[in-house]
């Protein structure tokens, strides 16, 4: 791989050491795109893939490692000693966790089918990979195009990372009914609020599908609602003007909405979700960062105390004899 996939790698190691510059990150990262363009590889590449990521995975900053772990997550021959090291599989194959035998509860009458309250779907969602992973698959998502898009719902269906908790079904079917309605009417300010509503999403992110030009993105929230085919077609018409109007669009993403996964869509709509947490976070560290710095800058401003009222300084007269 050192010939074929990145060249110059031992030279860029040996600059490394001798100039005191990092770029183990930049080669993690340049090596695993490198590798993942490739839909196959010989068996001196993988060997050679295995033996560079393994290595400079243990070398690097978390943020590399959750970049390049999210890439290689949705990369379908992602050799099994790379997932192990990012975490991904288990180290033995076969080996389950022990499980602590479940107390036996008296009997009780059958409680009715209670609803998860939207602070427990919000929980279980922001557990349901990190949110540094998360803000990456959704970054990478939004910045592709509509064959990249394809391919990258056609390969979550097979991560490991784990999806959202399916919409309740009555919750659903309400907000679908709502989202008709409102792309009808052309009321897009309802139409946004209900589907972040909807799927436990802020308003951001909501906003980001909604505005999406591609409009994948949108059937991923449909199909995340496990919502009907021709209600999704009819949204398309009159809430997307832009791709209505195009015949080839509406075919395009009919058909990618047929083939979608249901899987694919909660995985993704558990990144969208996460990917809200790493940018929280992100803001509250540069506020206490600004906090701090505006706290040294004012305490290298305050004056030093000047004489106290009421007290005479001490006249020198410098002839060095005392005053009498």
């Amino acid at each position: 791989m050192t010939k074929s996939l990145f060249p110059g790698f031992d030279g860029l190691m040996s600059l490394s050491r001798r100039e005191g510059v990092d770029v183990r990150p930049t080669l993690l990262r340049v090596l695993t795109d490198l590798y993942v363009q490739t839909s196959t590889h010989s068996d001196d590449e993988q060997r050679q893939f295995v033996e560079l990521a393994t290595r400079l995975i243990d070398q690097v900053d978390d943020a590399t490692r959750a970049a390049v772990k999210a890439r290689l997550a949705v990369y379908p021959q992602t050799p099994v000693p790379v997932l192990q090291k990012l975490g991904l599989v288990a180290t033995q194959e076969g080996r389950r966790v022990p499980l602590a035998r479940e107390i036996p509860a008296p009997p009780r009458a059958p409680a009715p089918a209670r609803m998860p309250t939207e602070a427990e779907q919000r929980m279980a969602a922001n557990m349901a990979m990190q949110p540094k992973e998360a803000a990456e698959i959704h970054d990478m998502f939004f910045r592709a195009g509509a064959s990249e898009r394809a391919l990258i719902l056609h390969n979550l269906a097979q991560t490991p990372l784990k999806a959202a908790p399916r919409i309740p079904t009555v919750r659903a079917k309400r907000a679908i009914q709502i989202l008709e309605m409102a792309a009808i009417a052309g009321d897009i300010e309802n139409f946004t609020f209900e589907l972040g509503d909807s799927l436990i999403l802020p308003s951001r992110v909501a906003a980001q599908i909604v505005d999406d030009e591609g409009g994948e993105a949108l059937a991923i929230a449909a199909r995340a609602l496990d919502m009907p085919s021709p209600v999704f077609q009819r949204i398309l018409l009159f809430f997307k003007p832009e791709i209505g109007t195009s015949v080839n669009a509406v075919y395009r993403l009919s058909r990618l909405y047929d083939r979608l996964a249901e899987r694919s869509a909660l995985v993704m709509l558990a990144a969208w979700r996460g990917s809200t947490l790493a940018v929280t976070r992100a803001k509250h560290q540069s506020a206490l960062h600004d906090g701090e710095r505006q706290r040294a800058r004012a305490g290298a401003s305050q004056p030093r105390p000047g004489v106290q009222p009421g007290s005479s300084p001490t006249v020198r007269t410098g002839t060095g004899s005392s005053d009498r």
